[in-house]
């Protein structure tokens, strides 16, 4: 993988770490980290704390041009206007995934960690 590679890899992460304290102001910068590029497992690392609001493993991928068809089903959604748009996709023999934009995602899961808050 080429320099410019891992430094766009490492920005997405960092991008996502952000977003993900930015949504949870209460967990310290220490519960949510970025791996290192190349590292194996997860792209985002949880503490015991950050993954009690948020039971999830993230991967990040950032590409250029080969998700364009995943931007055009979301278009799509967003076109009918009425709502948040929602793409269900399914591959032959895989299961069902659903995409949502960041933001919304984002407000998920905020609600679902504080609705699990013990």
């Amino acid at each position: 993988m080429s320099r410019a590679a891992k430094a766009k890899g490492r920005t997405g992460q960092n991008e996502i770490r952000d977003k993900i304290l930015e949504t949870f102001p209460d967990l310290e910068p220490d519960d949510v980290r970025s791996t290192t590029m190349g590292d194996t497992g997860e792209d985002i690392q949880l503490s015991p704390a950050a993954r009690k609001k948020m039971p999830i493993t993230i991967e990040v991928k950032r590409r250029k041009s080969a998700l364009k068809t995943v931007y055009d089903y979301i278009e799509q959604a967003e076109a009918h206007g009425k709502g948040e748009p929602v793409v269900c996709y399914r591959s032959d023999r895989k299961p069902w995934v659903v995409m949502v934009g960041l933001d919304h995602y984002m407000n998920l899961l905020k609600y679902w960690g504080n609705n699990n808050d013990s």
